[in-house]
């Protein structure tokens, strides 16, 4: 992994504060720094499958609003139709196609949920109060 360096003035209040956790936790100022700043950063995308990325990627422009858009998102009646699919597998009685279909809905309902959670992550990210699911 690369690295880049970056200056940056703290105050000292700031700066004591991590200095004092550093030491507590037998640490590097460095190491408690990036760890403080790994959970305050958004939430990583890269750390989902591949097929999911570039969807998620593109949440991080939205604004606020089309944000709170997709966390309020509702799945389509289409998922209805998931429930009697699975009842179906669960006893043994699909036919291919039906199990073809049961996949799509399976991976569009795995898309749908991680573009809600990436998105009301990201506003609580940016300081929106997100209620829980």
């Amino acid at each position: 992994m690369s690295t880049a360096t970056l200056t940056l003035a703290l105050p000292d209040v700031l700066y004591q504060r991590l200095e004092r956790a550093a030491a507590a936790t037998k640490q590097s100022l460095e190491e408690v720094v990036l760890h403080a700043l790994r959970l305050g950063s958004p939430p990583a995308w890269e750390d989902v499958p591949p097929e999911h990325q570039l969807e998620l990627a593109a949440l991080e422009k939205l604004d606020d609003d089309a944000l709170w858009k997709v966390a309020k998102g509702q799945l389509s009646a289409d998922f209805d139709r998931r429930d009697a699919l699975l009842t179906a597998s669960a006893e043994g009685r699909l036919t291919p196609a039906e199990r073809v279909e049961l996949e799509r809905l399976r991976r569009e309902e795995d898309s749908f949920m991680l573009r809600k959670a990436h998105a009301a992550a990201l506003l609580q990210w940016r300081g929106k109060p997100v209620p829980p699911p």
